[in-house]
């Protein structure tokens, strides 16, 4: 498998002389991200994938998770941003591949959404729950376990207990609650913020419970920092990703936008846009990171795109090999469409891709990343490619990419509004 090739930029006018020197004059950057910086110690856990992807713990997610699939039942994952999107965009890609259910609860607040977790649970025979916050002060996942706590209670009574996996930070006072009630018990890594958590247990034991691969993603992530790691030329395709980026807002530019004609890249998305956000959006600086499904959002804003205020640039992720299949039969009906007769819906949506980025490409930079198939082992690789290329960015700009303290502001009116502050 190719871990991610970023050669092709559609608009070639992006490719200047000045854009090889801005990449050269940004090797610096690389070399700081590579080695790690001291002073972000204590938040680069996933710098190194074996650190919590390593065997022993693969091997501890993997034997937990055995015990929840003997049963034969399902899991919901209670948790919200960093600690659900990277394990649902895995599990919701690769759902055939899966033979035990998750559902997802936690994040949202809305009552409807309650509802329908608990109508979905009804009737399920045997069903674990896997509560996961580095902060257990966060709204949604502490008001999500006491709905799913009450509903264990009436099913299985004083033993609810053995239903219950927290992924909690140690040593906290959330972690002593556990300990003191019986739940079975797995760290949040202290040292890695949830949006970097791809490759830990917040994402690795629940994929481990749905049956997925986890050993390969940790693979996948392990291939991805090696090629970044080691190549400190003006390729490394890390580099040359946030250089182009960054020159790009620079140009004007306000809104990236990853495009993919390919639905199972969805929540994938969710994750990458929260990875973004969350870490460049400070001191009035970074790009706004958006997606688009295409070629359903060709048809809603695909005009804006083509021909609305220039703000947007575009980044493709885009599967090279043919992994489904389905060809157009003739019929007797006169519908118009006679001229796809014998033709594969893969290599129709391969047409609209290739049209668009060369429409698009007409009026503003593009550039794809391609990939040969999507698995658990490219899911860790583009996990560990988008995070390292975040770091540099956010270096580049000049803003820690580990904190988010714009995010805390809402809270404090929220808990004021809900009586937790007088």
């Amino acid at each position: 498998m190719s871990l991610v090739d970023f050669s092709v930029f559609v608009d070639s006018s992006l490719i200047t002389p000045s854009f090889e020197e801005r990449v050269k004059n940004n090797l610096p950057f690389l070399a700081r991200v590579a080695e790690g910086e001291e002073k972000y110690q204590d938040s680069l856990g996933w710098h190194t994938v074996s650190e919590w992807a390593g065997e022993e713990w693969l091997e501890r997610y993997i034997s937990l998770a055995d015990k929840v699939r003997r049963h034969d039942g399902c899991l919901v994952v209670v948790g919200i941003g960093g600690s659900n999107q990277a394990a649902r965009a895995v599990y919701e890609a690769l759902e055939e591949k899966c033979d035990r259910e998750i559902i997802w609860a936690g994040n949202t607040i809305s009552p409807h959404s309650v509802d329908k977790v608990l109508k979905t649970l009804d009737g399920k025979k045997n069903i674990f729950v896997n509560v996961i916050a580095k902060n257990f002060q966060t709204l949604e996942p502490g008001i999500s376990f006491r709905v799913m706590r009450d509903y264990l209670r009436k099913i299985y009574g004083a033993g609810y207990k053995d239903h219950i996996i927290v992924t909690f930070t140690e040593d906290t006072y959330s972690w002593r609650l556990a300990e003191e009630n019986g739940y079975i018990t797995l760290p949040f890594p202290q040292n890695i913020g949830g949006r970097f958590s791809s490759l830990s247990p917040i994402s690795l034991f629940p994929l481990a419970v749905a049956g997925l691969d986890i050993r390969a993603m940790a693979r996948g992530g392990e291939m991805m920092e090696k090629a970044l790691k080691e190549n400190f030329s003006p390729s490394n395709p890390a580099l040359r990703y946030v250089t182009a980026r960054n020159l790009l807002c620079e140009m004007g530019k306000s809104v990236e936008l990853l495009c993919y004609f390919e639905p199972r890249f969805f929540r994938f998305a969710k994750w990458w846009k929260q990875l973004f956000g969350e870490s460049e959006g400070k001191d009035g600086k970074g790009l706004l990171p958006m997606d688009v499904c295409y070629s359903e959002d060709l048809h809603s804003l695909g005009q804006f795109v083509q021909d609305g205020k220039a703000v947007v640039f575009e980044t493709f992720l885009s599967i090279g090999k043919k992994d489904y299949s389905y060809c157009l039969h003739d019929d007797d009906v006169a519908d118009g469409f006679s001229y796809l007769d014998g033709k594969d819906f893969w290599d129709i949506n391969k047409a609209a891709e290739k049209a668009t980025l060369a429409a698009h490409s007409r009026r503003f930079p593009c550039h794809k990343m391609e990939i040969d198939s999507l698995d658990e082992e490219t899911f860790g690789s583009l996990f560990y490619f988008f995070q390292f290329s975040c770091y540099i960015s956010c270096l580049i700009n000049g803003v820690n990419p580990f904190d988010q303290e714009g995010v805390e502001s809402y809270k404090k009116d929220m808990f004021r509004l809900l009586g937790k502050w007088k």
